[in-house]
């Protein structure tokens, strides 16, 4: 029988939750070097980030019993870094600095680190730091991260699209699971076992010696014709 409840919750497998934790970690260092201490936008961008991570996390979570919900928290993953994206933006426009264009040979550098196992934040740094530790540089790698996380995040949703399609989601497991109970015959074993239970239970009821017999009576009766039964199928 198809189980009901999915696998599920193994998120730390997902590379768009690995890149996740190094958007949230990189995000909270550009905030402290970058950015002046009570400033909004050091709240924004922190939680921007966060969010991205932790709906990545639920929808994981919550995959097991509701396909829908877990599209909708990737897709509220997806906005959070796009906003993200944004931040990071502005503050190249906003101070005069460059945004590398896609061909760049910086950022075909940057979409290579993405190939390394086990990537975290200090992967990332390395790279900052080898090239100038700038906030130019700094806000470049981010939003070409972001890009990849989010191409990643999108290509789950629509995985998850076609396999709802095809196969349904917990109301069709449920239905499919419920048919599938109704047409299985139990096996004579089990027959056996639930008369067994049965008859040691009468055993302990206190009622009429001669009627307490005959009921016995009739369960052996019937196991007898359970385990005949049985015989002549395997036969």
């Amino acid at each position: 029988m198809q189980p009901i409840i999915l696998p599920h919750g193994d998120y730390q497998k997902l590379e768009s939750y690995q890149n996740s934790v190094v958007i949230f970690d990189a995000t909270s260092d550009f905030c402290g070097r970058f950015l002046k201490k009570g400033d909004r936008t050091v709240d924004q961008m922190i939680q921007a980030a966060r969010s991205g991570k932790q709906n990545i996390v639920e929808g994981c979570m919550a995959s097991g019993t509701s396909t829908e919900t877990e599209i909708k928290l990737l897709g509220v993953a997806r906005a959070s870094l796009e906003e993200l994206i944004e931040d990071y933006r502005d503050h190249l426009r906003t101070h005069g600095l460059v945004l590398w264009k896609k061909d760049d040979t910086r950022v075909l550098a940057i979409r290579r680190l993405a190939k390394q196992n086990n990537k975290t934040y200090g992967t990332y740094k390395t790279y900052i730091d080898s090239a100038g530790g700038g906030v130019e540089v700094f806000c470049n790698v981010m939003i070409s991260l972001i890009h990849q996380t989010n191409y990643l995040l999108d290509r789950q949703s629509k995985s998850l699209e076609r396999s709802f399609a095809q196969k349904g989601g917990l109301r069709e497991r449920m239905y499919h699971a419920r048919i599938q109970g109704r047409n299985e015959k139990p096996e004579p074993k089990q027959i056996l076992e639930l008369l067994r239970e049965l008859y040691r239970d009468i055993q302990k009821i206190a009622i009429d010696d001669a009627e307490k017999s005959s009921i016995l009576a009739k369960i052996q009766t019937i196991a007898n014709s359970v385990k005949e039964s049985g015989n002549a199928n395997r036969q």
